[in-house]
């Protein structure tokens, strides 16, 4: 399918360098006219299609590159690296990112029943990413035409964001977002650990305790958060912190010490080794120079 009409949708209404536009529910639109460094983001259940340019996005030890036509799909709160990797003023970098409405998802599994699912022996985890399909990115390009339409948008857009969410669940990116209507499956529980986890994460972390929200043993819930995730759950509120403690740094001036305590950690030596290792940077550089990263993070990161 061809994406012209939609750069051109997203050039259109938005022209501000690292800002997210939101023109219809659910919906954003981000550009970036330059290259990144790399930089955190909670990435909550989304969809992000890359119009134009380029980025890579990290999680755990897997990274994938994403270019035009590319798409990343998540379907659990998840703390990711990404870098912009392609992007200029001529050429900007666009995305489209539809936030992924877990409700809605649930609301279609009476209605599914026992429909064949894709790749159904593949493995599934809660970042997918892939070209776009044409079975969903028809329906979405539909969503987006709307915007200049508000009635149209009023009346017609739920439906239309409907069928997006059934074609994404029938879609080869859709395996963890099938798994989680059941809500006993072990993507589930999985989710009501990382909303515990998310919740607390500046607390000691108790793998027990989130096993028992989970309803599994310490040792099955390891091994199906990393499954789920990509990460052990020592390395998930690492991350979660991390890249909390940056937000404190850049967008309310923290000091580094002050930064460490504030999401957790008891020893600014111990956060400054972390956090040098995880931004390739010591965190003395953020907290003194680093411009605001845009605040969309999800639905935004894109």
């Amino acid at each position: 399918m061809d994406l012209s009409p939609l750069i051109d949708l997203a050039i259109r209404y938005d022209s501000q360098d690292s800002r997210a536009f939101q023109p219809l529910p659910g919906l954003s639109i981000f550009r970036r006219d330059s290259t990144s460094d790399i930089e955190g983001f909670i990435y909550e259940p989304v969809l992000c299609l890359i119009l134009q340019g380029g980025k890579t996005t990290a999680l755990g030890d897997r990274t994938v590159s994403l270019t035009r036509g590319d798409a990343v799909l998540v379907s659990h709160d998840l703390p990711v690296m990404a870098r912009i990797t392609r992007a200029s003023v001529r050429e900007p970098y666009l995305a489209l990112i539809l936030s992924i409405d877990l409700a809605l998802v649930r609301s279609l599994a009476d209605q599914l029943g026992e429909a064949p699912a894709p790749d159904a022996g593949a493995p599934t985890r809660a970042l997918a990413a892939g070209p776009a399909e044409p079975a969903w990115l028809a329906p979405l390009a539909r969503y987006c035409a709307l915007i200049d339409d508000p009635l149209d948008a009023r009346i017609l857009g739920p439906a239309i964001r409907r069928e997006v969410h059934y074609r994404l669940l029938l879609s080869p990116l859709g395996g963890m977002l099938r798994q989680l209507l059941a809500a006993d499956s072990h993507a589930s529980r999985i989710a009501r650990a990382i909303h515990k986890l998310r919740a607390g994460y500046q607390t000691p972390l108790s793998v027990p305790d989130l096993a028992k929200t989970a309803g599994m043993s310490a040792s099955s819930f390891h091994a199906h958060f990393k499954a789920v995730t990509g990460s052990t759950p020592l390395r998930y509120q690492k991350d979660l912190r991390l890249i909390a403690a940056r937000g404190l740094m850049v967008d309310r001036h923290h000091t580094v010490a002050a930064a460490a305590y504030a999401v957790g950690y008891e020893s600014p030596t111990h956060f400054s080794r972390d956090y040098t290792r995880k931004f390739g940077v010591p965190p003395s550089r953020h907290a003194r120079t680093a411009p605001a990263p845009p605040r969309h993070a999800l639905p935004a990161g894109a």
